[in-house]
């Protein structure tokens, strides 16, 4: 059978080979250069063309523009539709903090897209950013405890449903980097002009909601997470219950929000403190997966992972699909730690936050596979096969395991206490720390949508600051999980296909695209992939409202009339 990782690396290169001769073909029209619009000559210092051939591409009249083709004033740029729709584009309070670096990034691309595959995804490797951030979003608490209790509970027999749920969600992601990229406009105001402003503003609003709410349990498990590698070294931890452990864990809570607030305010600070960032990110996803890697190789060094069993759980058997509610709620519990509604409001602003253009569309899809696949896939992987070589089919897997008690339990059965707390959990707070600050990004990117204001400088940076209060998790998540996840989660589960389906219209809208819009067979191509992706999150939505959804909600009303 075909792997996963296959189709979704032929579709990408498929995509990206397209793009290239687009990109080349059009380097042919205008004369060699491949730079014939105001905003390319503006980027790389040269004259802006008035050409009457652009103005429709450029938004029609630029007799407001300043003398560098800019727009006047301290607003962000606006950019017309072929239907005459004004839509705000780009963030330049980013992209131009180093409008020579940009040029130069743009001027490697033309070179690369005439240049063989491999020799460009060389070239590639070196600028990715963006898909990044959405690994080090979905790399977080709920991605462990849904990798975990599939290993726990079905052993290597469902290794392939996350890389499965994972190239679904790029497929969208693509739709939303193409569509970006195309017209650089904000995904926030193209979706309330193209699709229905309650559309967007809900959008909006949910990734704020879900974004501030599931920061919560990012913090309880950061420092309980720490508490265990503590108490493993020393052999103290402070009474449960009492002030000591209280002020404990806040004092944990104070210092990861202290260290994710300095790494994330970077972000804000110009195109090279962006860059900065998204390497710490990098980093900190290469630490979790090496953390995970060599819980592995103790374990295999002792003997106990079955290469065949683990090869063959890649591969959707028939015989190996699980049909009662248990298995089936497992599986659609890792389609929806995959991908959350805030990853498709982040992942547009991120690419405009890079200054990224149509040039970059070849980049964007090797991002999301070399940033986003591969790495969700190595991390989420490793955390299944660390649960199913040493706790599967043991007494003291009961129900869903926390990644706290999977450290305890992968360090009693034989891997040792130091694999097993430390370098385990080394991997696990990796995992919190790039779940935090993303969440504090892309608060930042949908609160300056909501109340209007642009982002950049202390208000972007206060923004950013709304899920901190997330960081009292470390105290009140075990009290408010019950009464707050069920509700978070619906809002969630809900609003995914509602993006998806957005973007789907948006990707078919001519007057959106114009020109870019996907035609005969390319067009077919996406329809089909973002049809197949919509479909999974509604089988996902409908299973829970049937089933997590609805029973969650008859306790938390059962318990609010003190039934």
């Amino acid at each position: 059978m075909i792997s996963p990782l296959a189709v979704a690396i032929a579709f990408v290169t498929a995509a990206a080979l397209a793009d290239a001769r687009a990109l080349v073909g059009q380097q042919g029209r205008d004369g060699g250069a491949g730079l014939g619009s105001r905003e390319d000559c503006v980027e790389l210092g040269w004259p802006p063309v008035h050409h009457l051939a652009l103005l429709p591409e450029m938004g029609g009249d630029m007799s407001e523009a300043s003398p560098n083709g800019l727009p006047a004033g301290d607003g962000p740029e606006r950019v017309q539709t072929s239907d005459g729709a004004d839509l705000e584009r780009g963030l330049p309070m980013f992209s131009a903090g180093d409008p020579e670096a940009l040029a130069r990034e743009k001027a490697e691309l033309a070179q690369l897209a005439t240049k063989p595959a491999l020799a460009r995804w060389r070239g590639y490797a070196r600028k990715t950013g963006p898909g990044w951030l959405q690994s080090a979003m979905t790399l977080g608490g709920g991605s462990a405890a849904a990798s975990l209790t599939a290993g726990a509970l079905f052993g290597y027999k469902l290794l392939w449903v996350q890389p499965v749920a994972m190239i679904l969600g790029i497929i969208m992601l693509s739709a939303m980097s193409y569509q970006t990229l195309s017209t650089r406009a904000r995904p926030f105001g193209a979706m309330k002009k193209f699709v229905h402003p309650s559309v967007a503003w809900a959008w909006a609003l949910a990734t704020l909601a879900v974004t501030v709410i599931w920061h919560f349990p990012q913090y309880a498990l950061a420092a309980g997470m720490t508490e265990d590698m503590i108490k493993t070294a020393t052999g103290w931890a402070p009474a449960l219950g009492t002030w000591s452990h209280t002020g404990f864990m806040l004092g944990i809570g104070v210092v990861v929000l202290l260290i994710s607030t300095v790494i994330t305010w970077n972000y804000g600070s110009g195109w090279r403190g962006i860059r900065l960032y998204e390497r710490v990110l990098k980093l900190m996803v290469w630490i979790i997966i090496a953390s995970f890697a060599v819980v592995i190789v103790r374990a295999a060094v002792a003997g106990k992972i079955p290469w065949g069993e683990l090869l063959s759980g890649f591969v959707p058997w028939p015989s190996t699909m699980p049909t009662d509610a248990a298995g089936v709620g497992i599986v659609l519990g890792l389609f929806g730690a995959a991908v959350g509604v805030n990853m498709t409001f982040l992942y547009g602003y991120s690419l405009l936050a890079r200054g990224w253009g149509k040039e970059h569309r070849g980049l964007a899809r090797y991002d999301l596979i070399t940033g986003m696949l591969i790495p969700f896939v190595l991390a989420t992987s490793l955390m299944v096969v660390a649960a199913a070589c040493t706790i599967h089919g043991t007494d003291a897997v009961q129900g869903r395991v926390s990644p706290v008690a999977a450290a305890k339990m992968i360090a009693e059965a034989g891997v040792g206490e130091t694999v097993g707390h430390f370098i385990f959990g080394l991997g696990i707070l990796g995992m919190v720390l790039s779940s935090i600050t993303t969440h504090m990004i892309v608060a930042g990117f949908a609160a300056c949508e909501i109340l209007k204001i642009e982002p950049k400088g202390w208000k972007y940076r206060m923004s950013c600051l709304i899920p901190a209060v997330g960081m009292l998790g470390v105290v009140l998540w075990q009290h408010m999980g019950f009464w707050v996840a069920v509700w978070t989660s619906a809002i969630c589960g809900l609003m995914l296909p509602i993006a998806y389906i957005a973007l789907f219209v948006m990707q078919n809208r001519r007057a959106y695209l114009g020109a870019d819009t996907p035609t005969g067979g390319r067009r077919w191509a996406w329809n089909i992939g973002m049809g197949l992706a919509i479909l999974a999150t509604l089988a996902y939505l409908v299973y829970a409202i049937q089933g997590q959804y609805y029973e969650g909600i008859q306790a938390f009303f059962g318990k609010l009339l003190g039934n």
